[in-house]
């Protein structure tokens, strides 16, 4: 093994799971971690993070520097959103041009991305904690692809338009794939694409 030999990771980060190995939290506290999942080298660490209550494509790997790489690039990041209601096409356009949020108290103006209305309903793995169903009224699936990240940026945008957001599911990063992983499904990869 050379020293300058990495190991790389993709998962479907289950609902429920912090993206992160170790918790500053006490011990006893309820939070999942994402070594529950496998038998990971030391030293892994995830790229990006997606918070507690989503779901989908996380990349994992030992090296830091790729980490950062990623992190601080311009490496596009694609997501199926659930939203509450019909979502109107004013709305995805208001989303496309970029909406106005909030970010740690100040108002922040997101970029440009891809936004459209996906025809059919993507299949992804029961959630734990199910989404409210039918008789509370339509949902809609959307897919949003954005090369920033900003803390719960996805949720905060959909909110701006009227669509609160009822399950975000992150399928691709770059060239990474969700493909069809199983919920808490860890597939180690060759190399991270990007």
């Amino acid at each position: 093994m050379t020293p300058d030999y990495h190991r790389h990771f993709k998962i479907y980060k289950p609902y429920g799971y912090l993206s992160q190995f170790i918790t500053n939290q006490r011990k006893g506290g309820k939070h999942k971690l994402l070594g529950e999942l496998g038998d990971f080298p030391e030293g892994t660490m995830s790229i990006g993070r997606l918070d507690k209550d989503s779901e989908g494509l996380l990349l994992l790997t030992t090296n830091g520097k790729l980490s950062t790489k990623v992190t601080a690039g311009n490496s596009e990041k694609e997501y199926y959103v659930q939203v509450d209601g019909d979502i109107s096409e004013e709305a995805i356009a208001k989303l496309h041009k970029g909406v106005e949020i909030g970010i740690q108290g100040k108002k922040y103006q997101t970029k440009e991305c891809k936004v459209f209305k996906l025809n059919v309903t993507p299949e992804f793995p029961e959630r734990s904690k199910p989404i409210r169903d039918e008789r509370h009224g339509p949902t809609s699936w959307i897919s949003i692809t954005l090369i920033e990240g900003k803390f719960r940026q996805v949720k905060k945008m959909t909110a701006a338009v009227g669509f609160a957001t009822l399950r975000l599911v992150r399928v691709r990063i770059a060239n990474e794939k969700l493909d069809n992983l199983d919920s808490g499904e860890v597939r180690e990869i060759e190399r991270v694409s990007f």
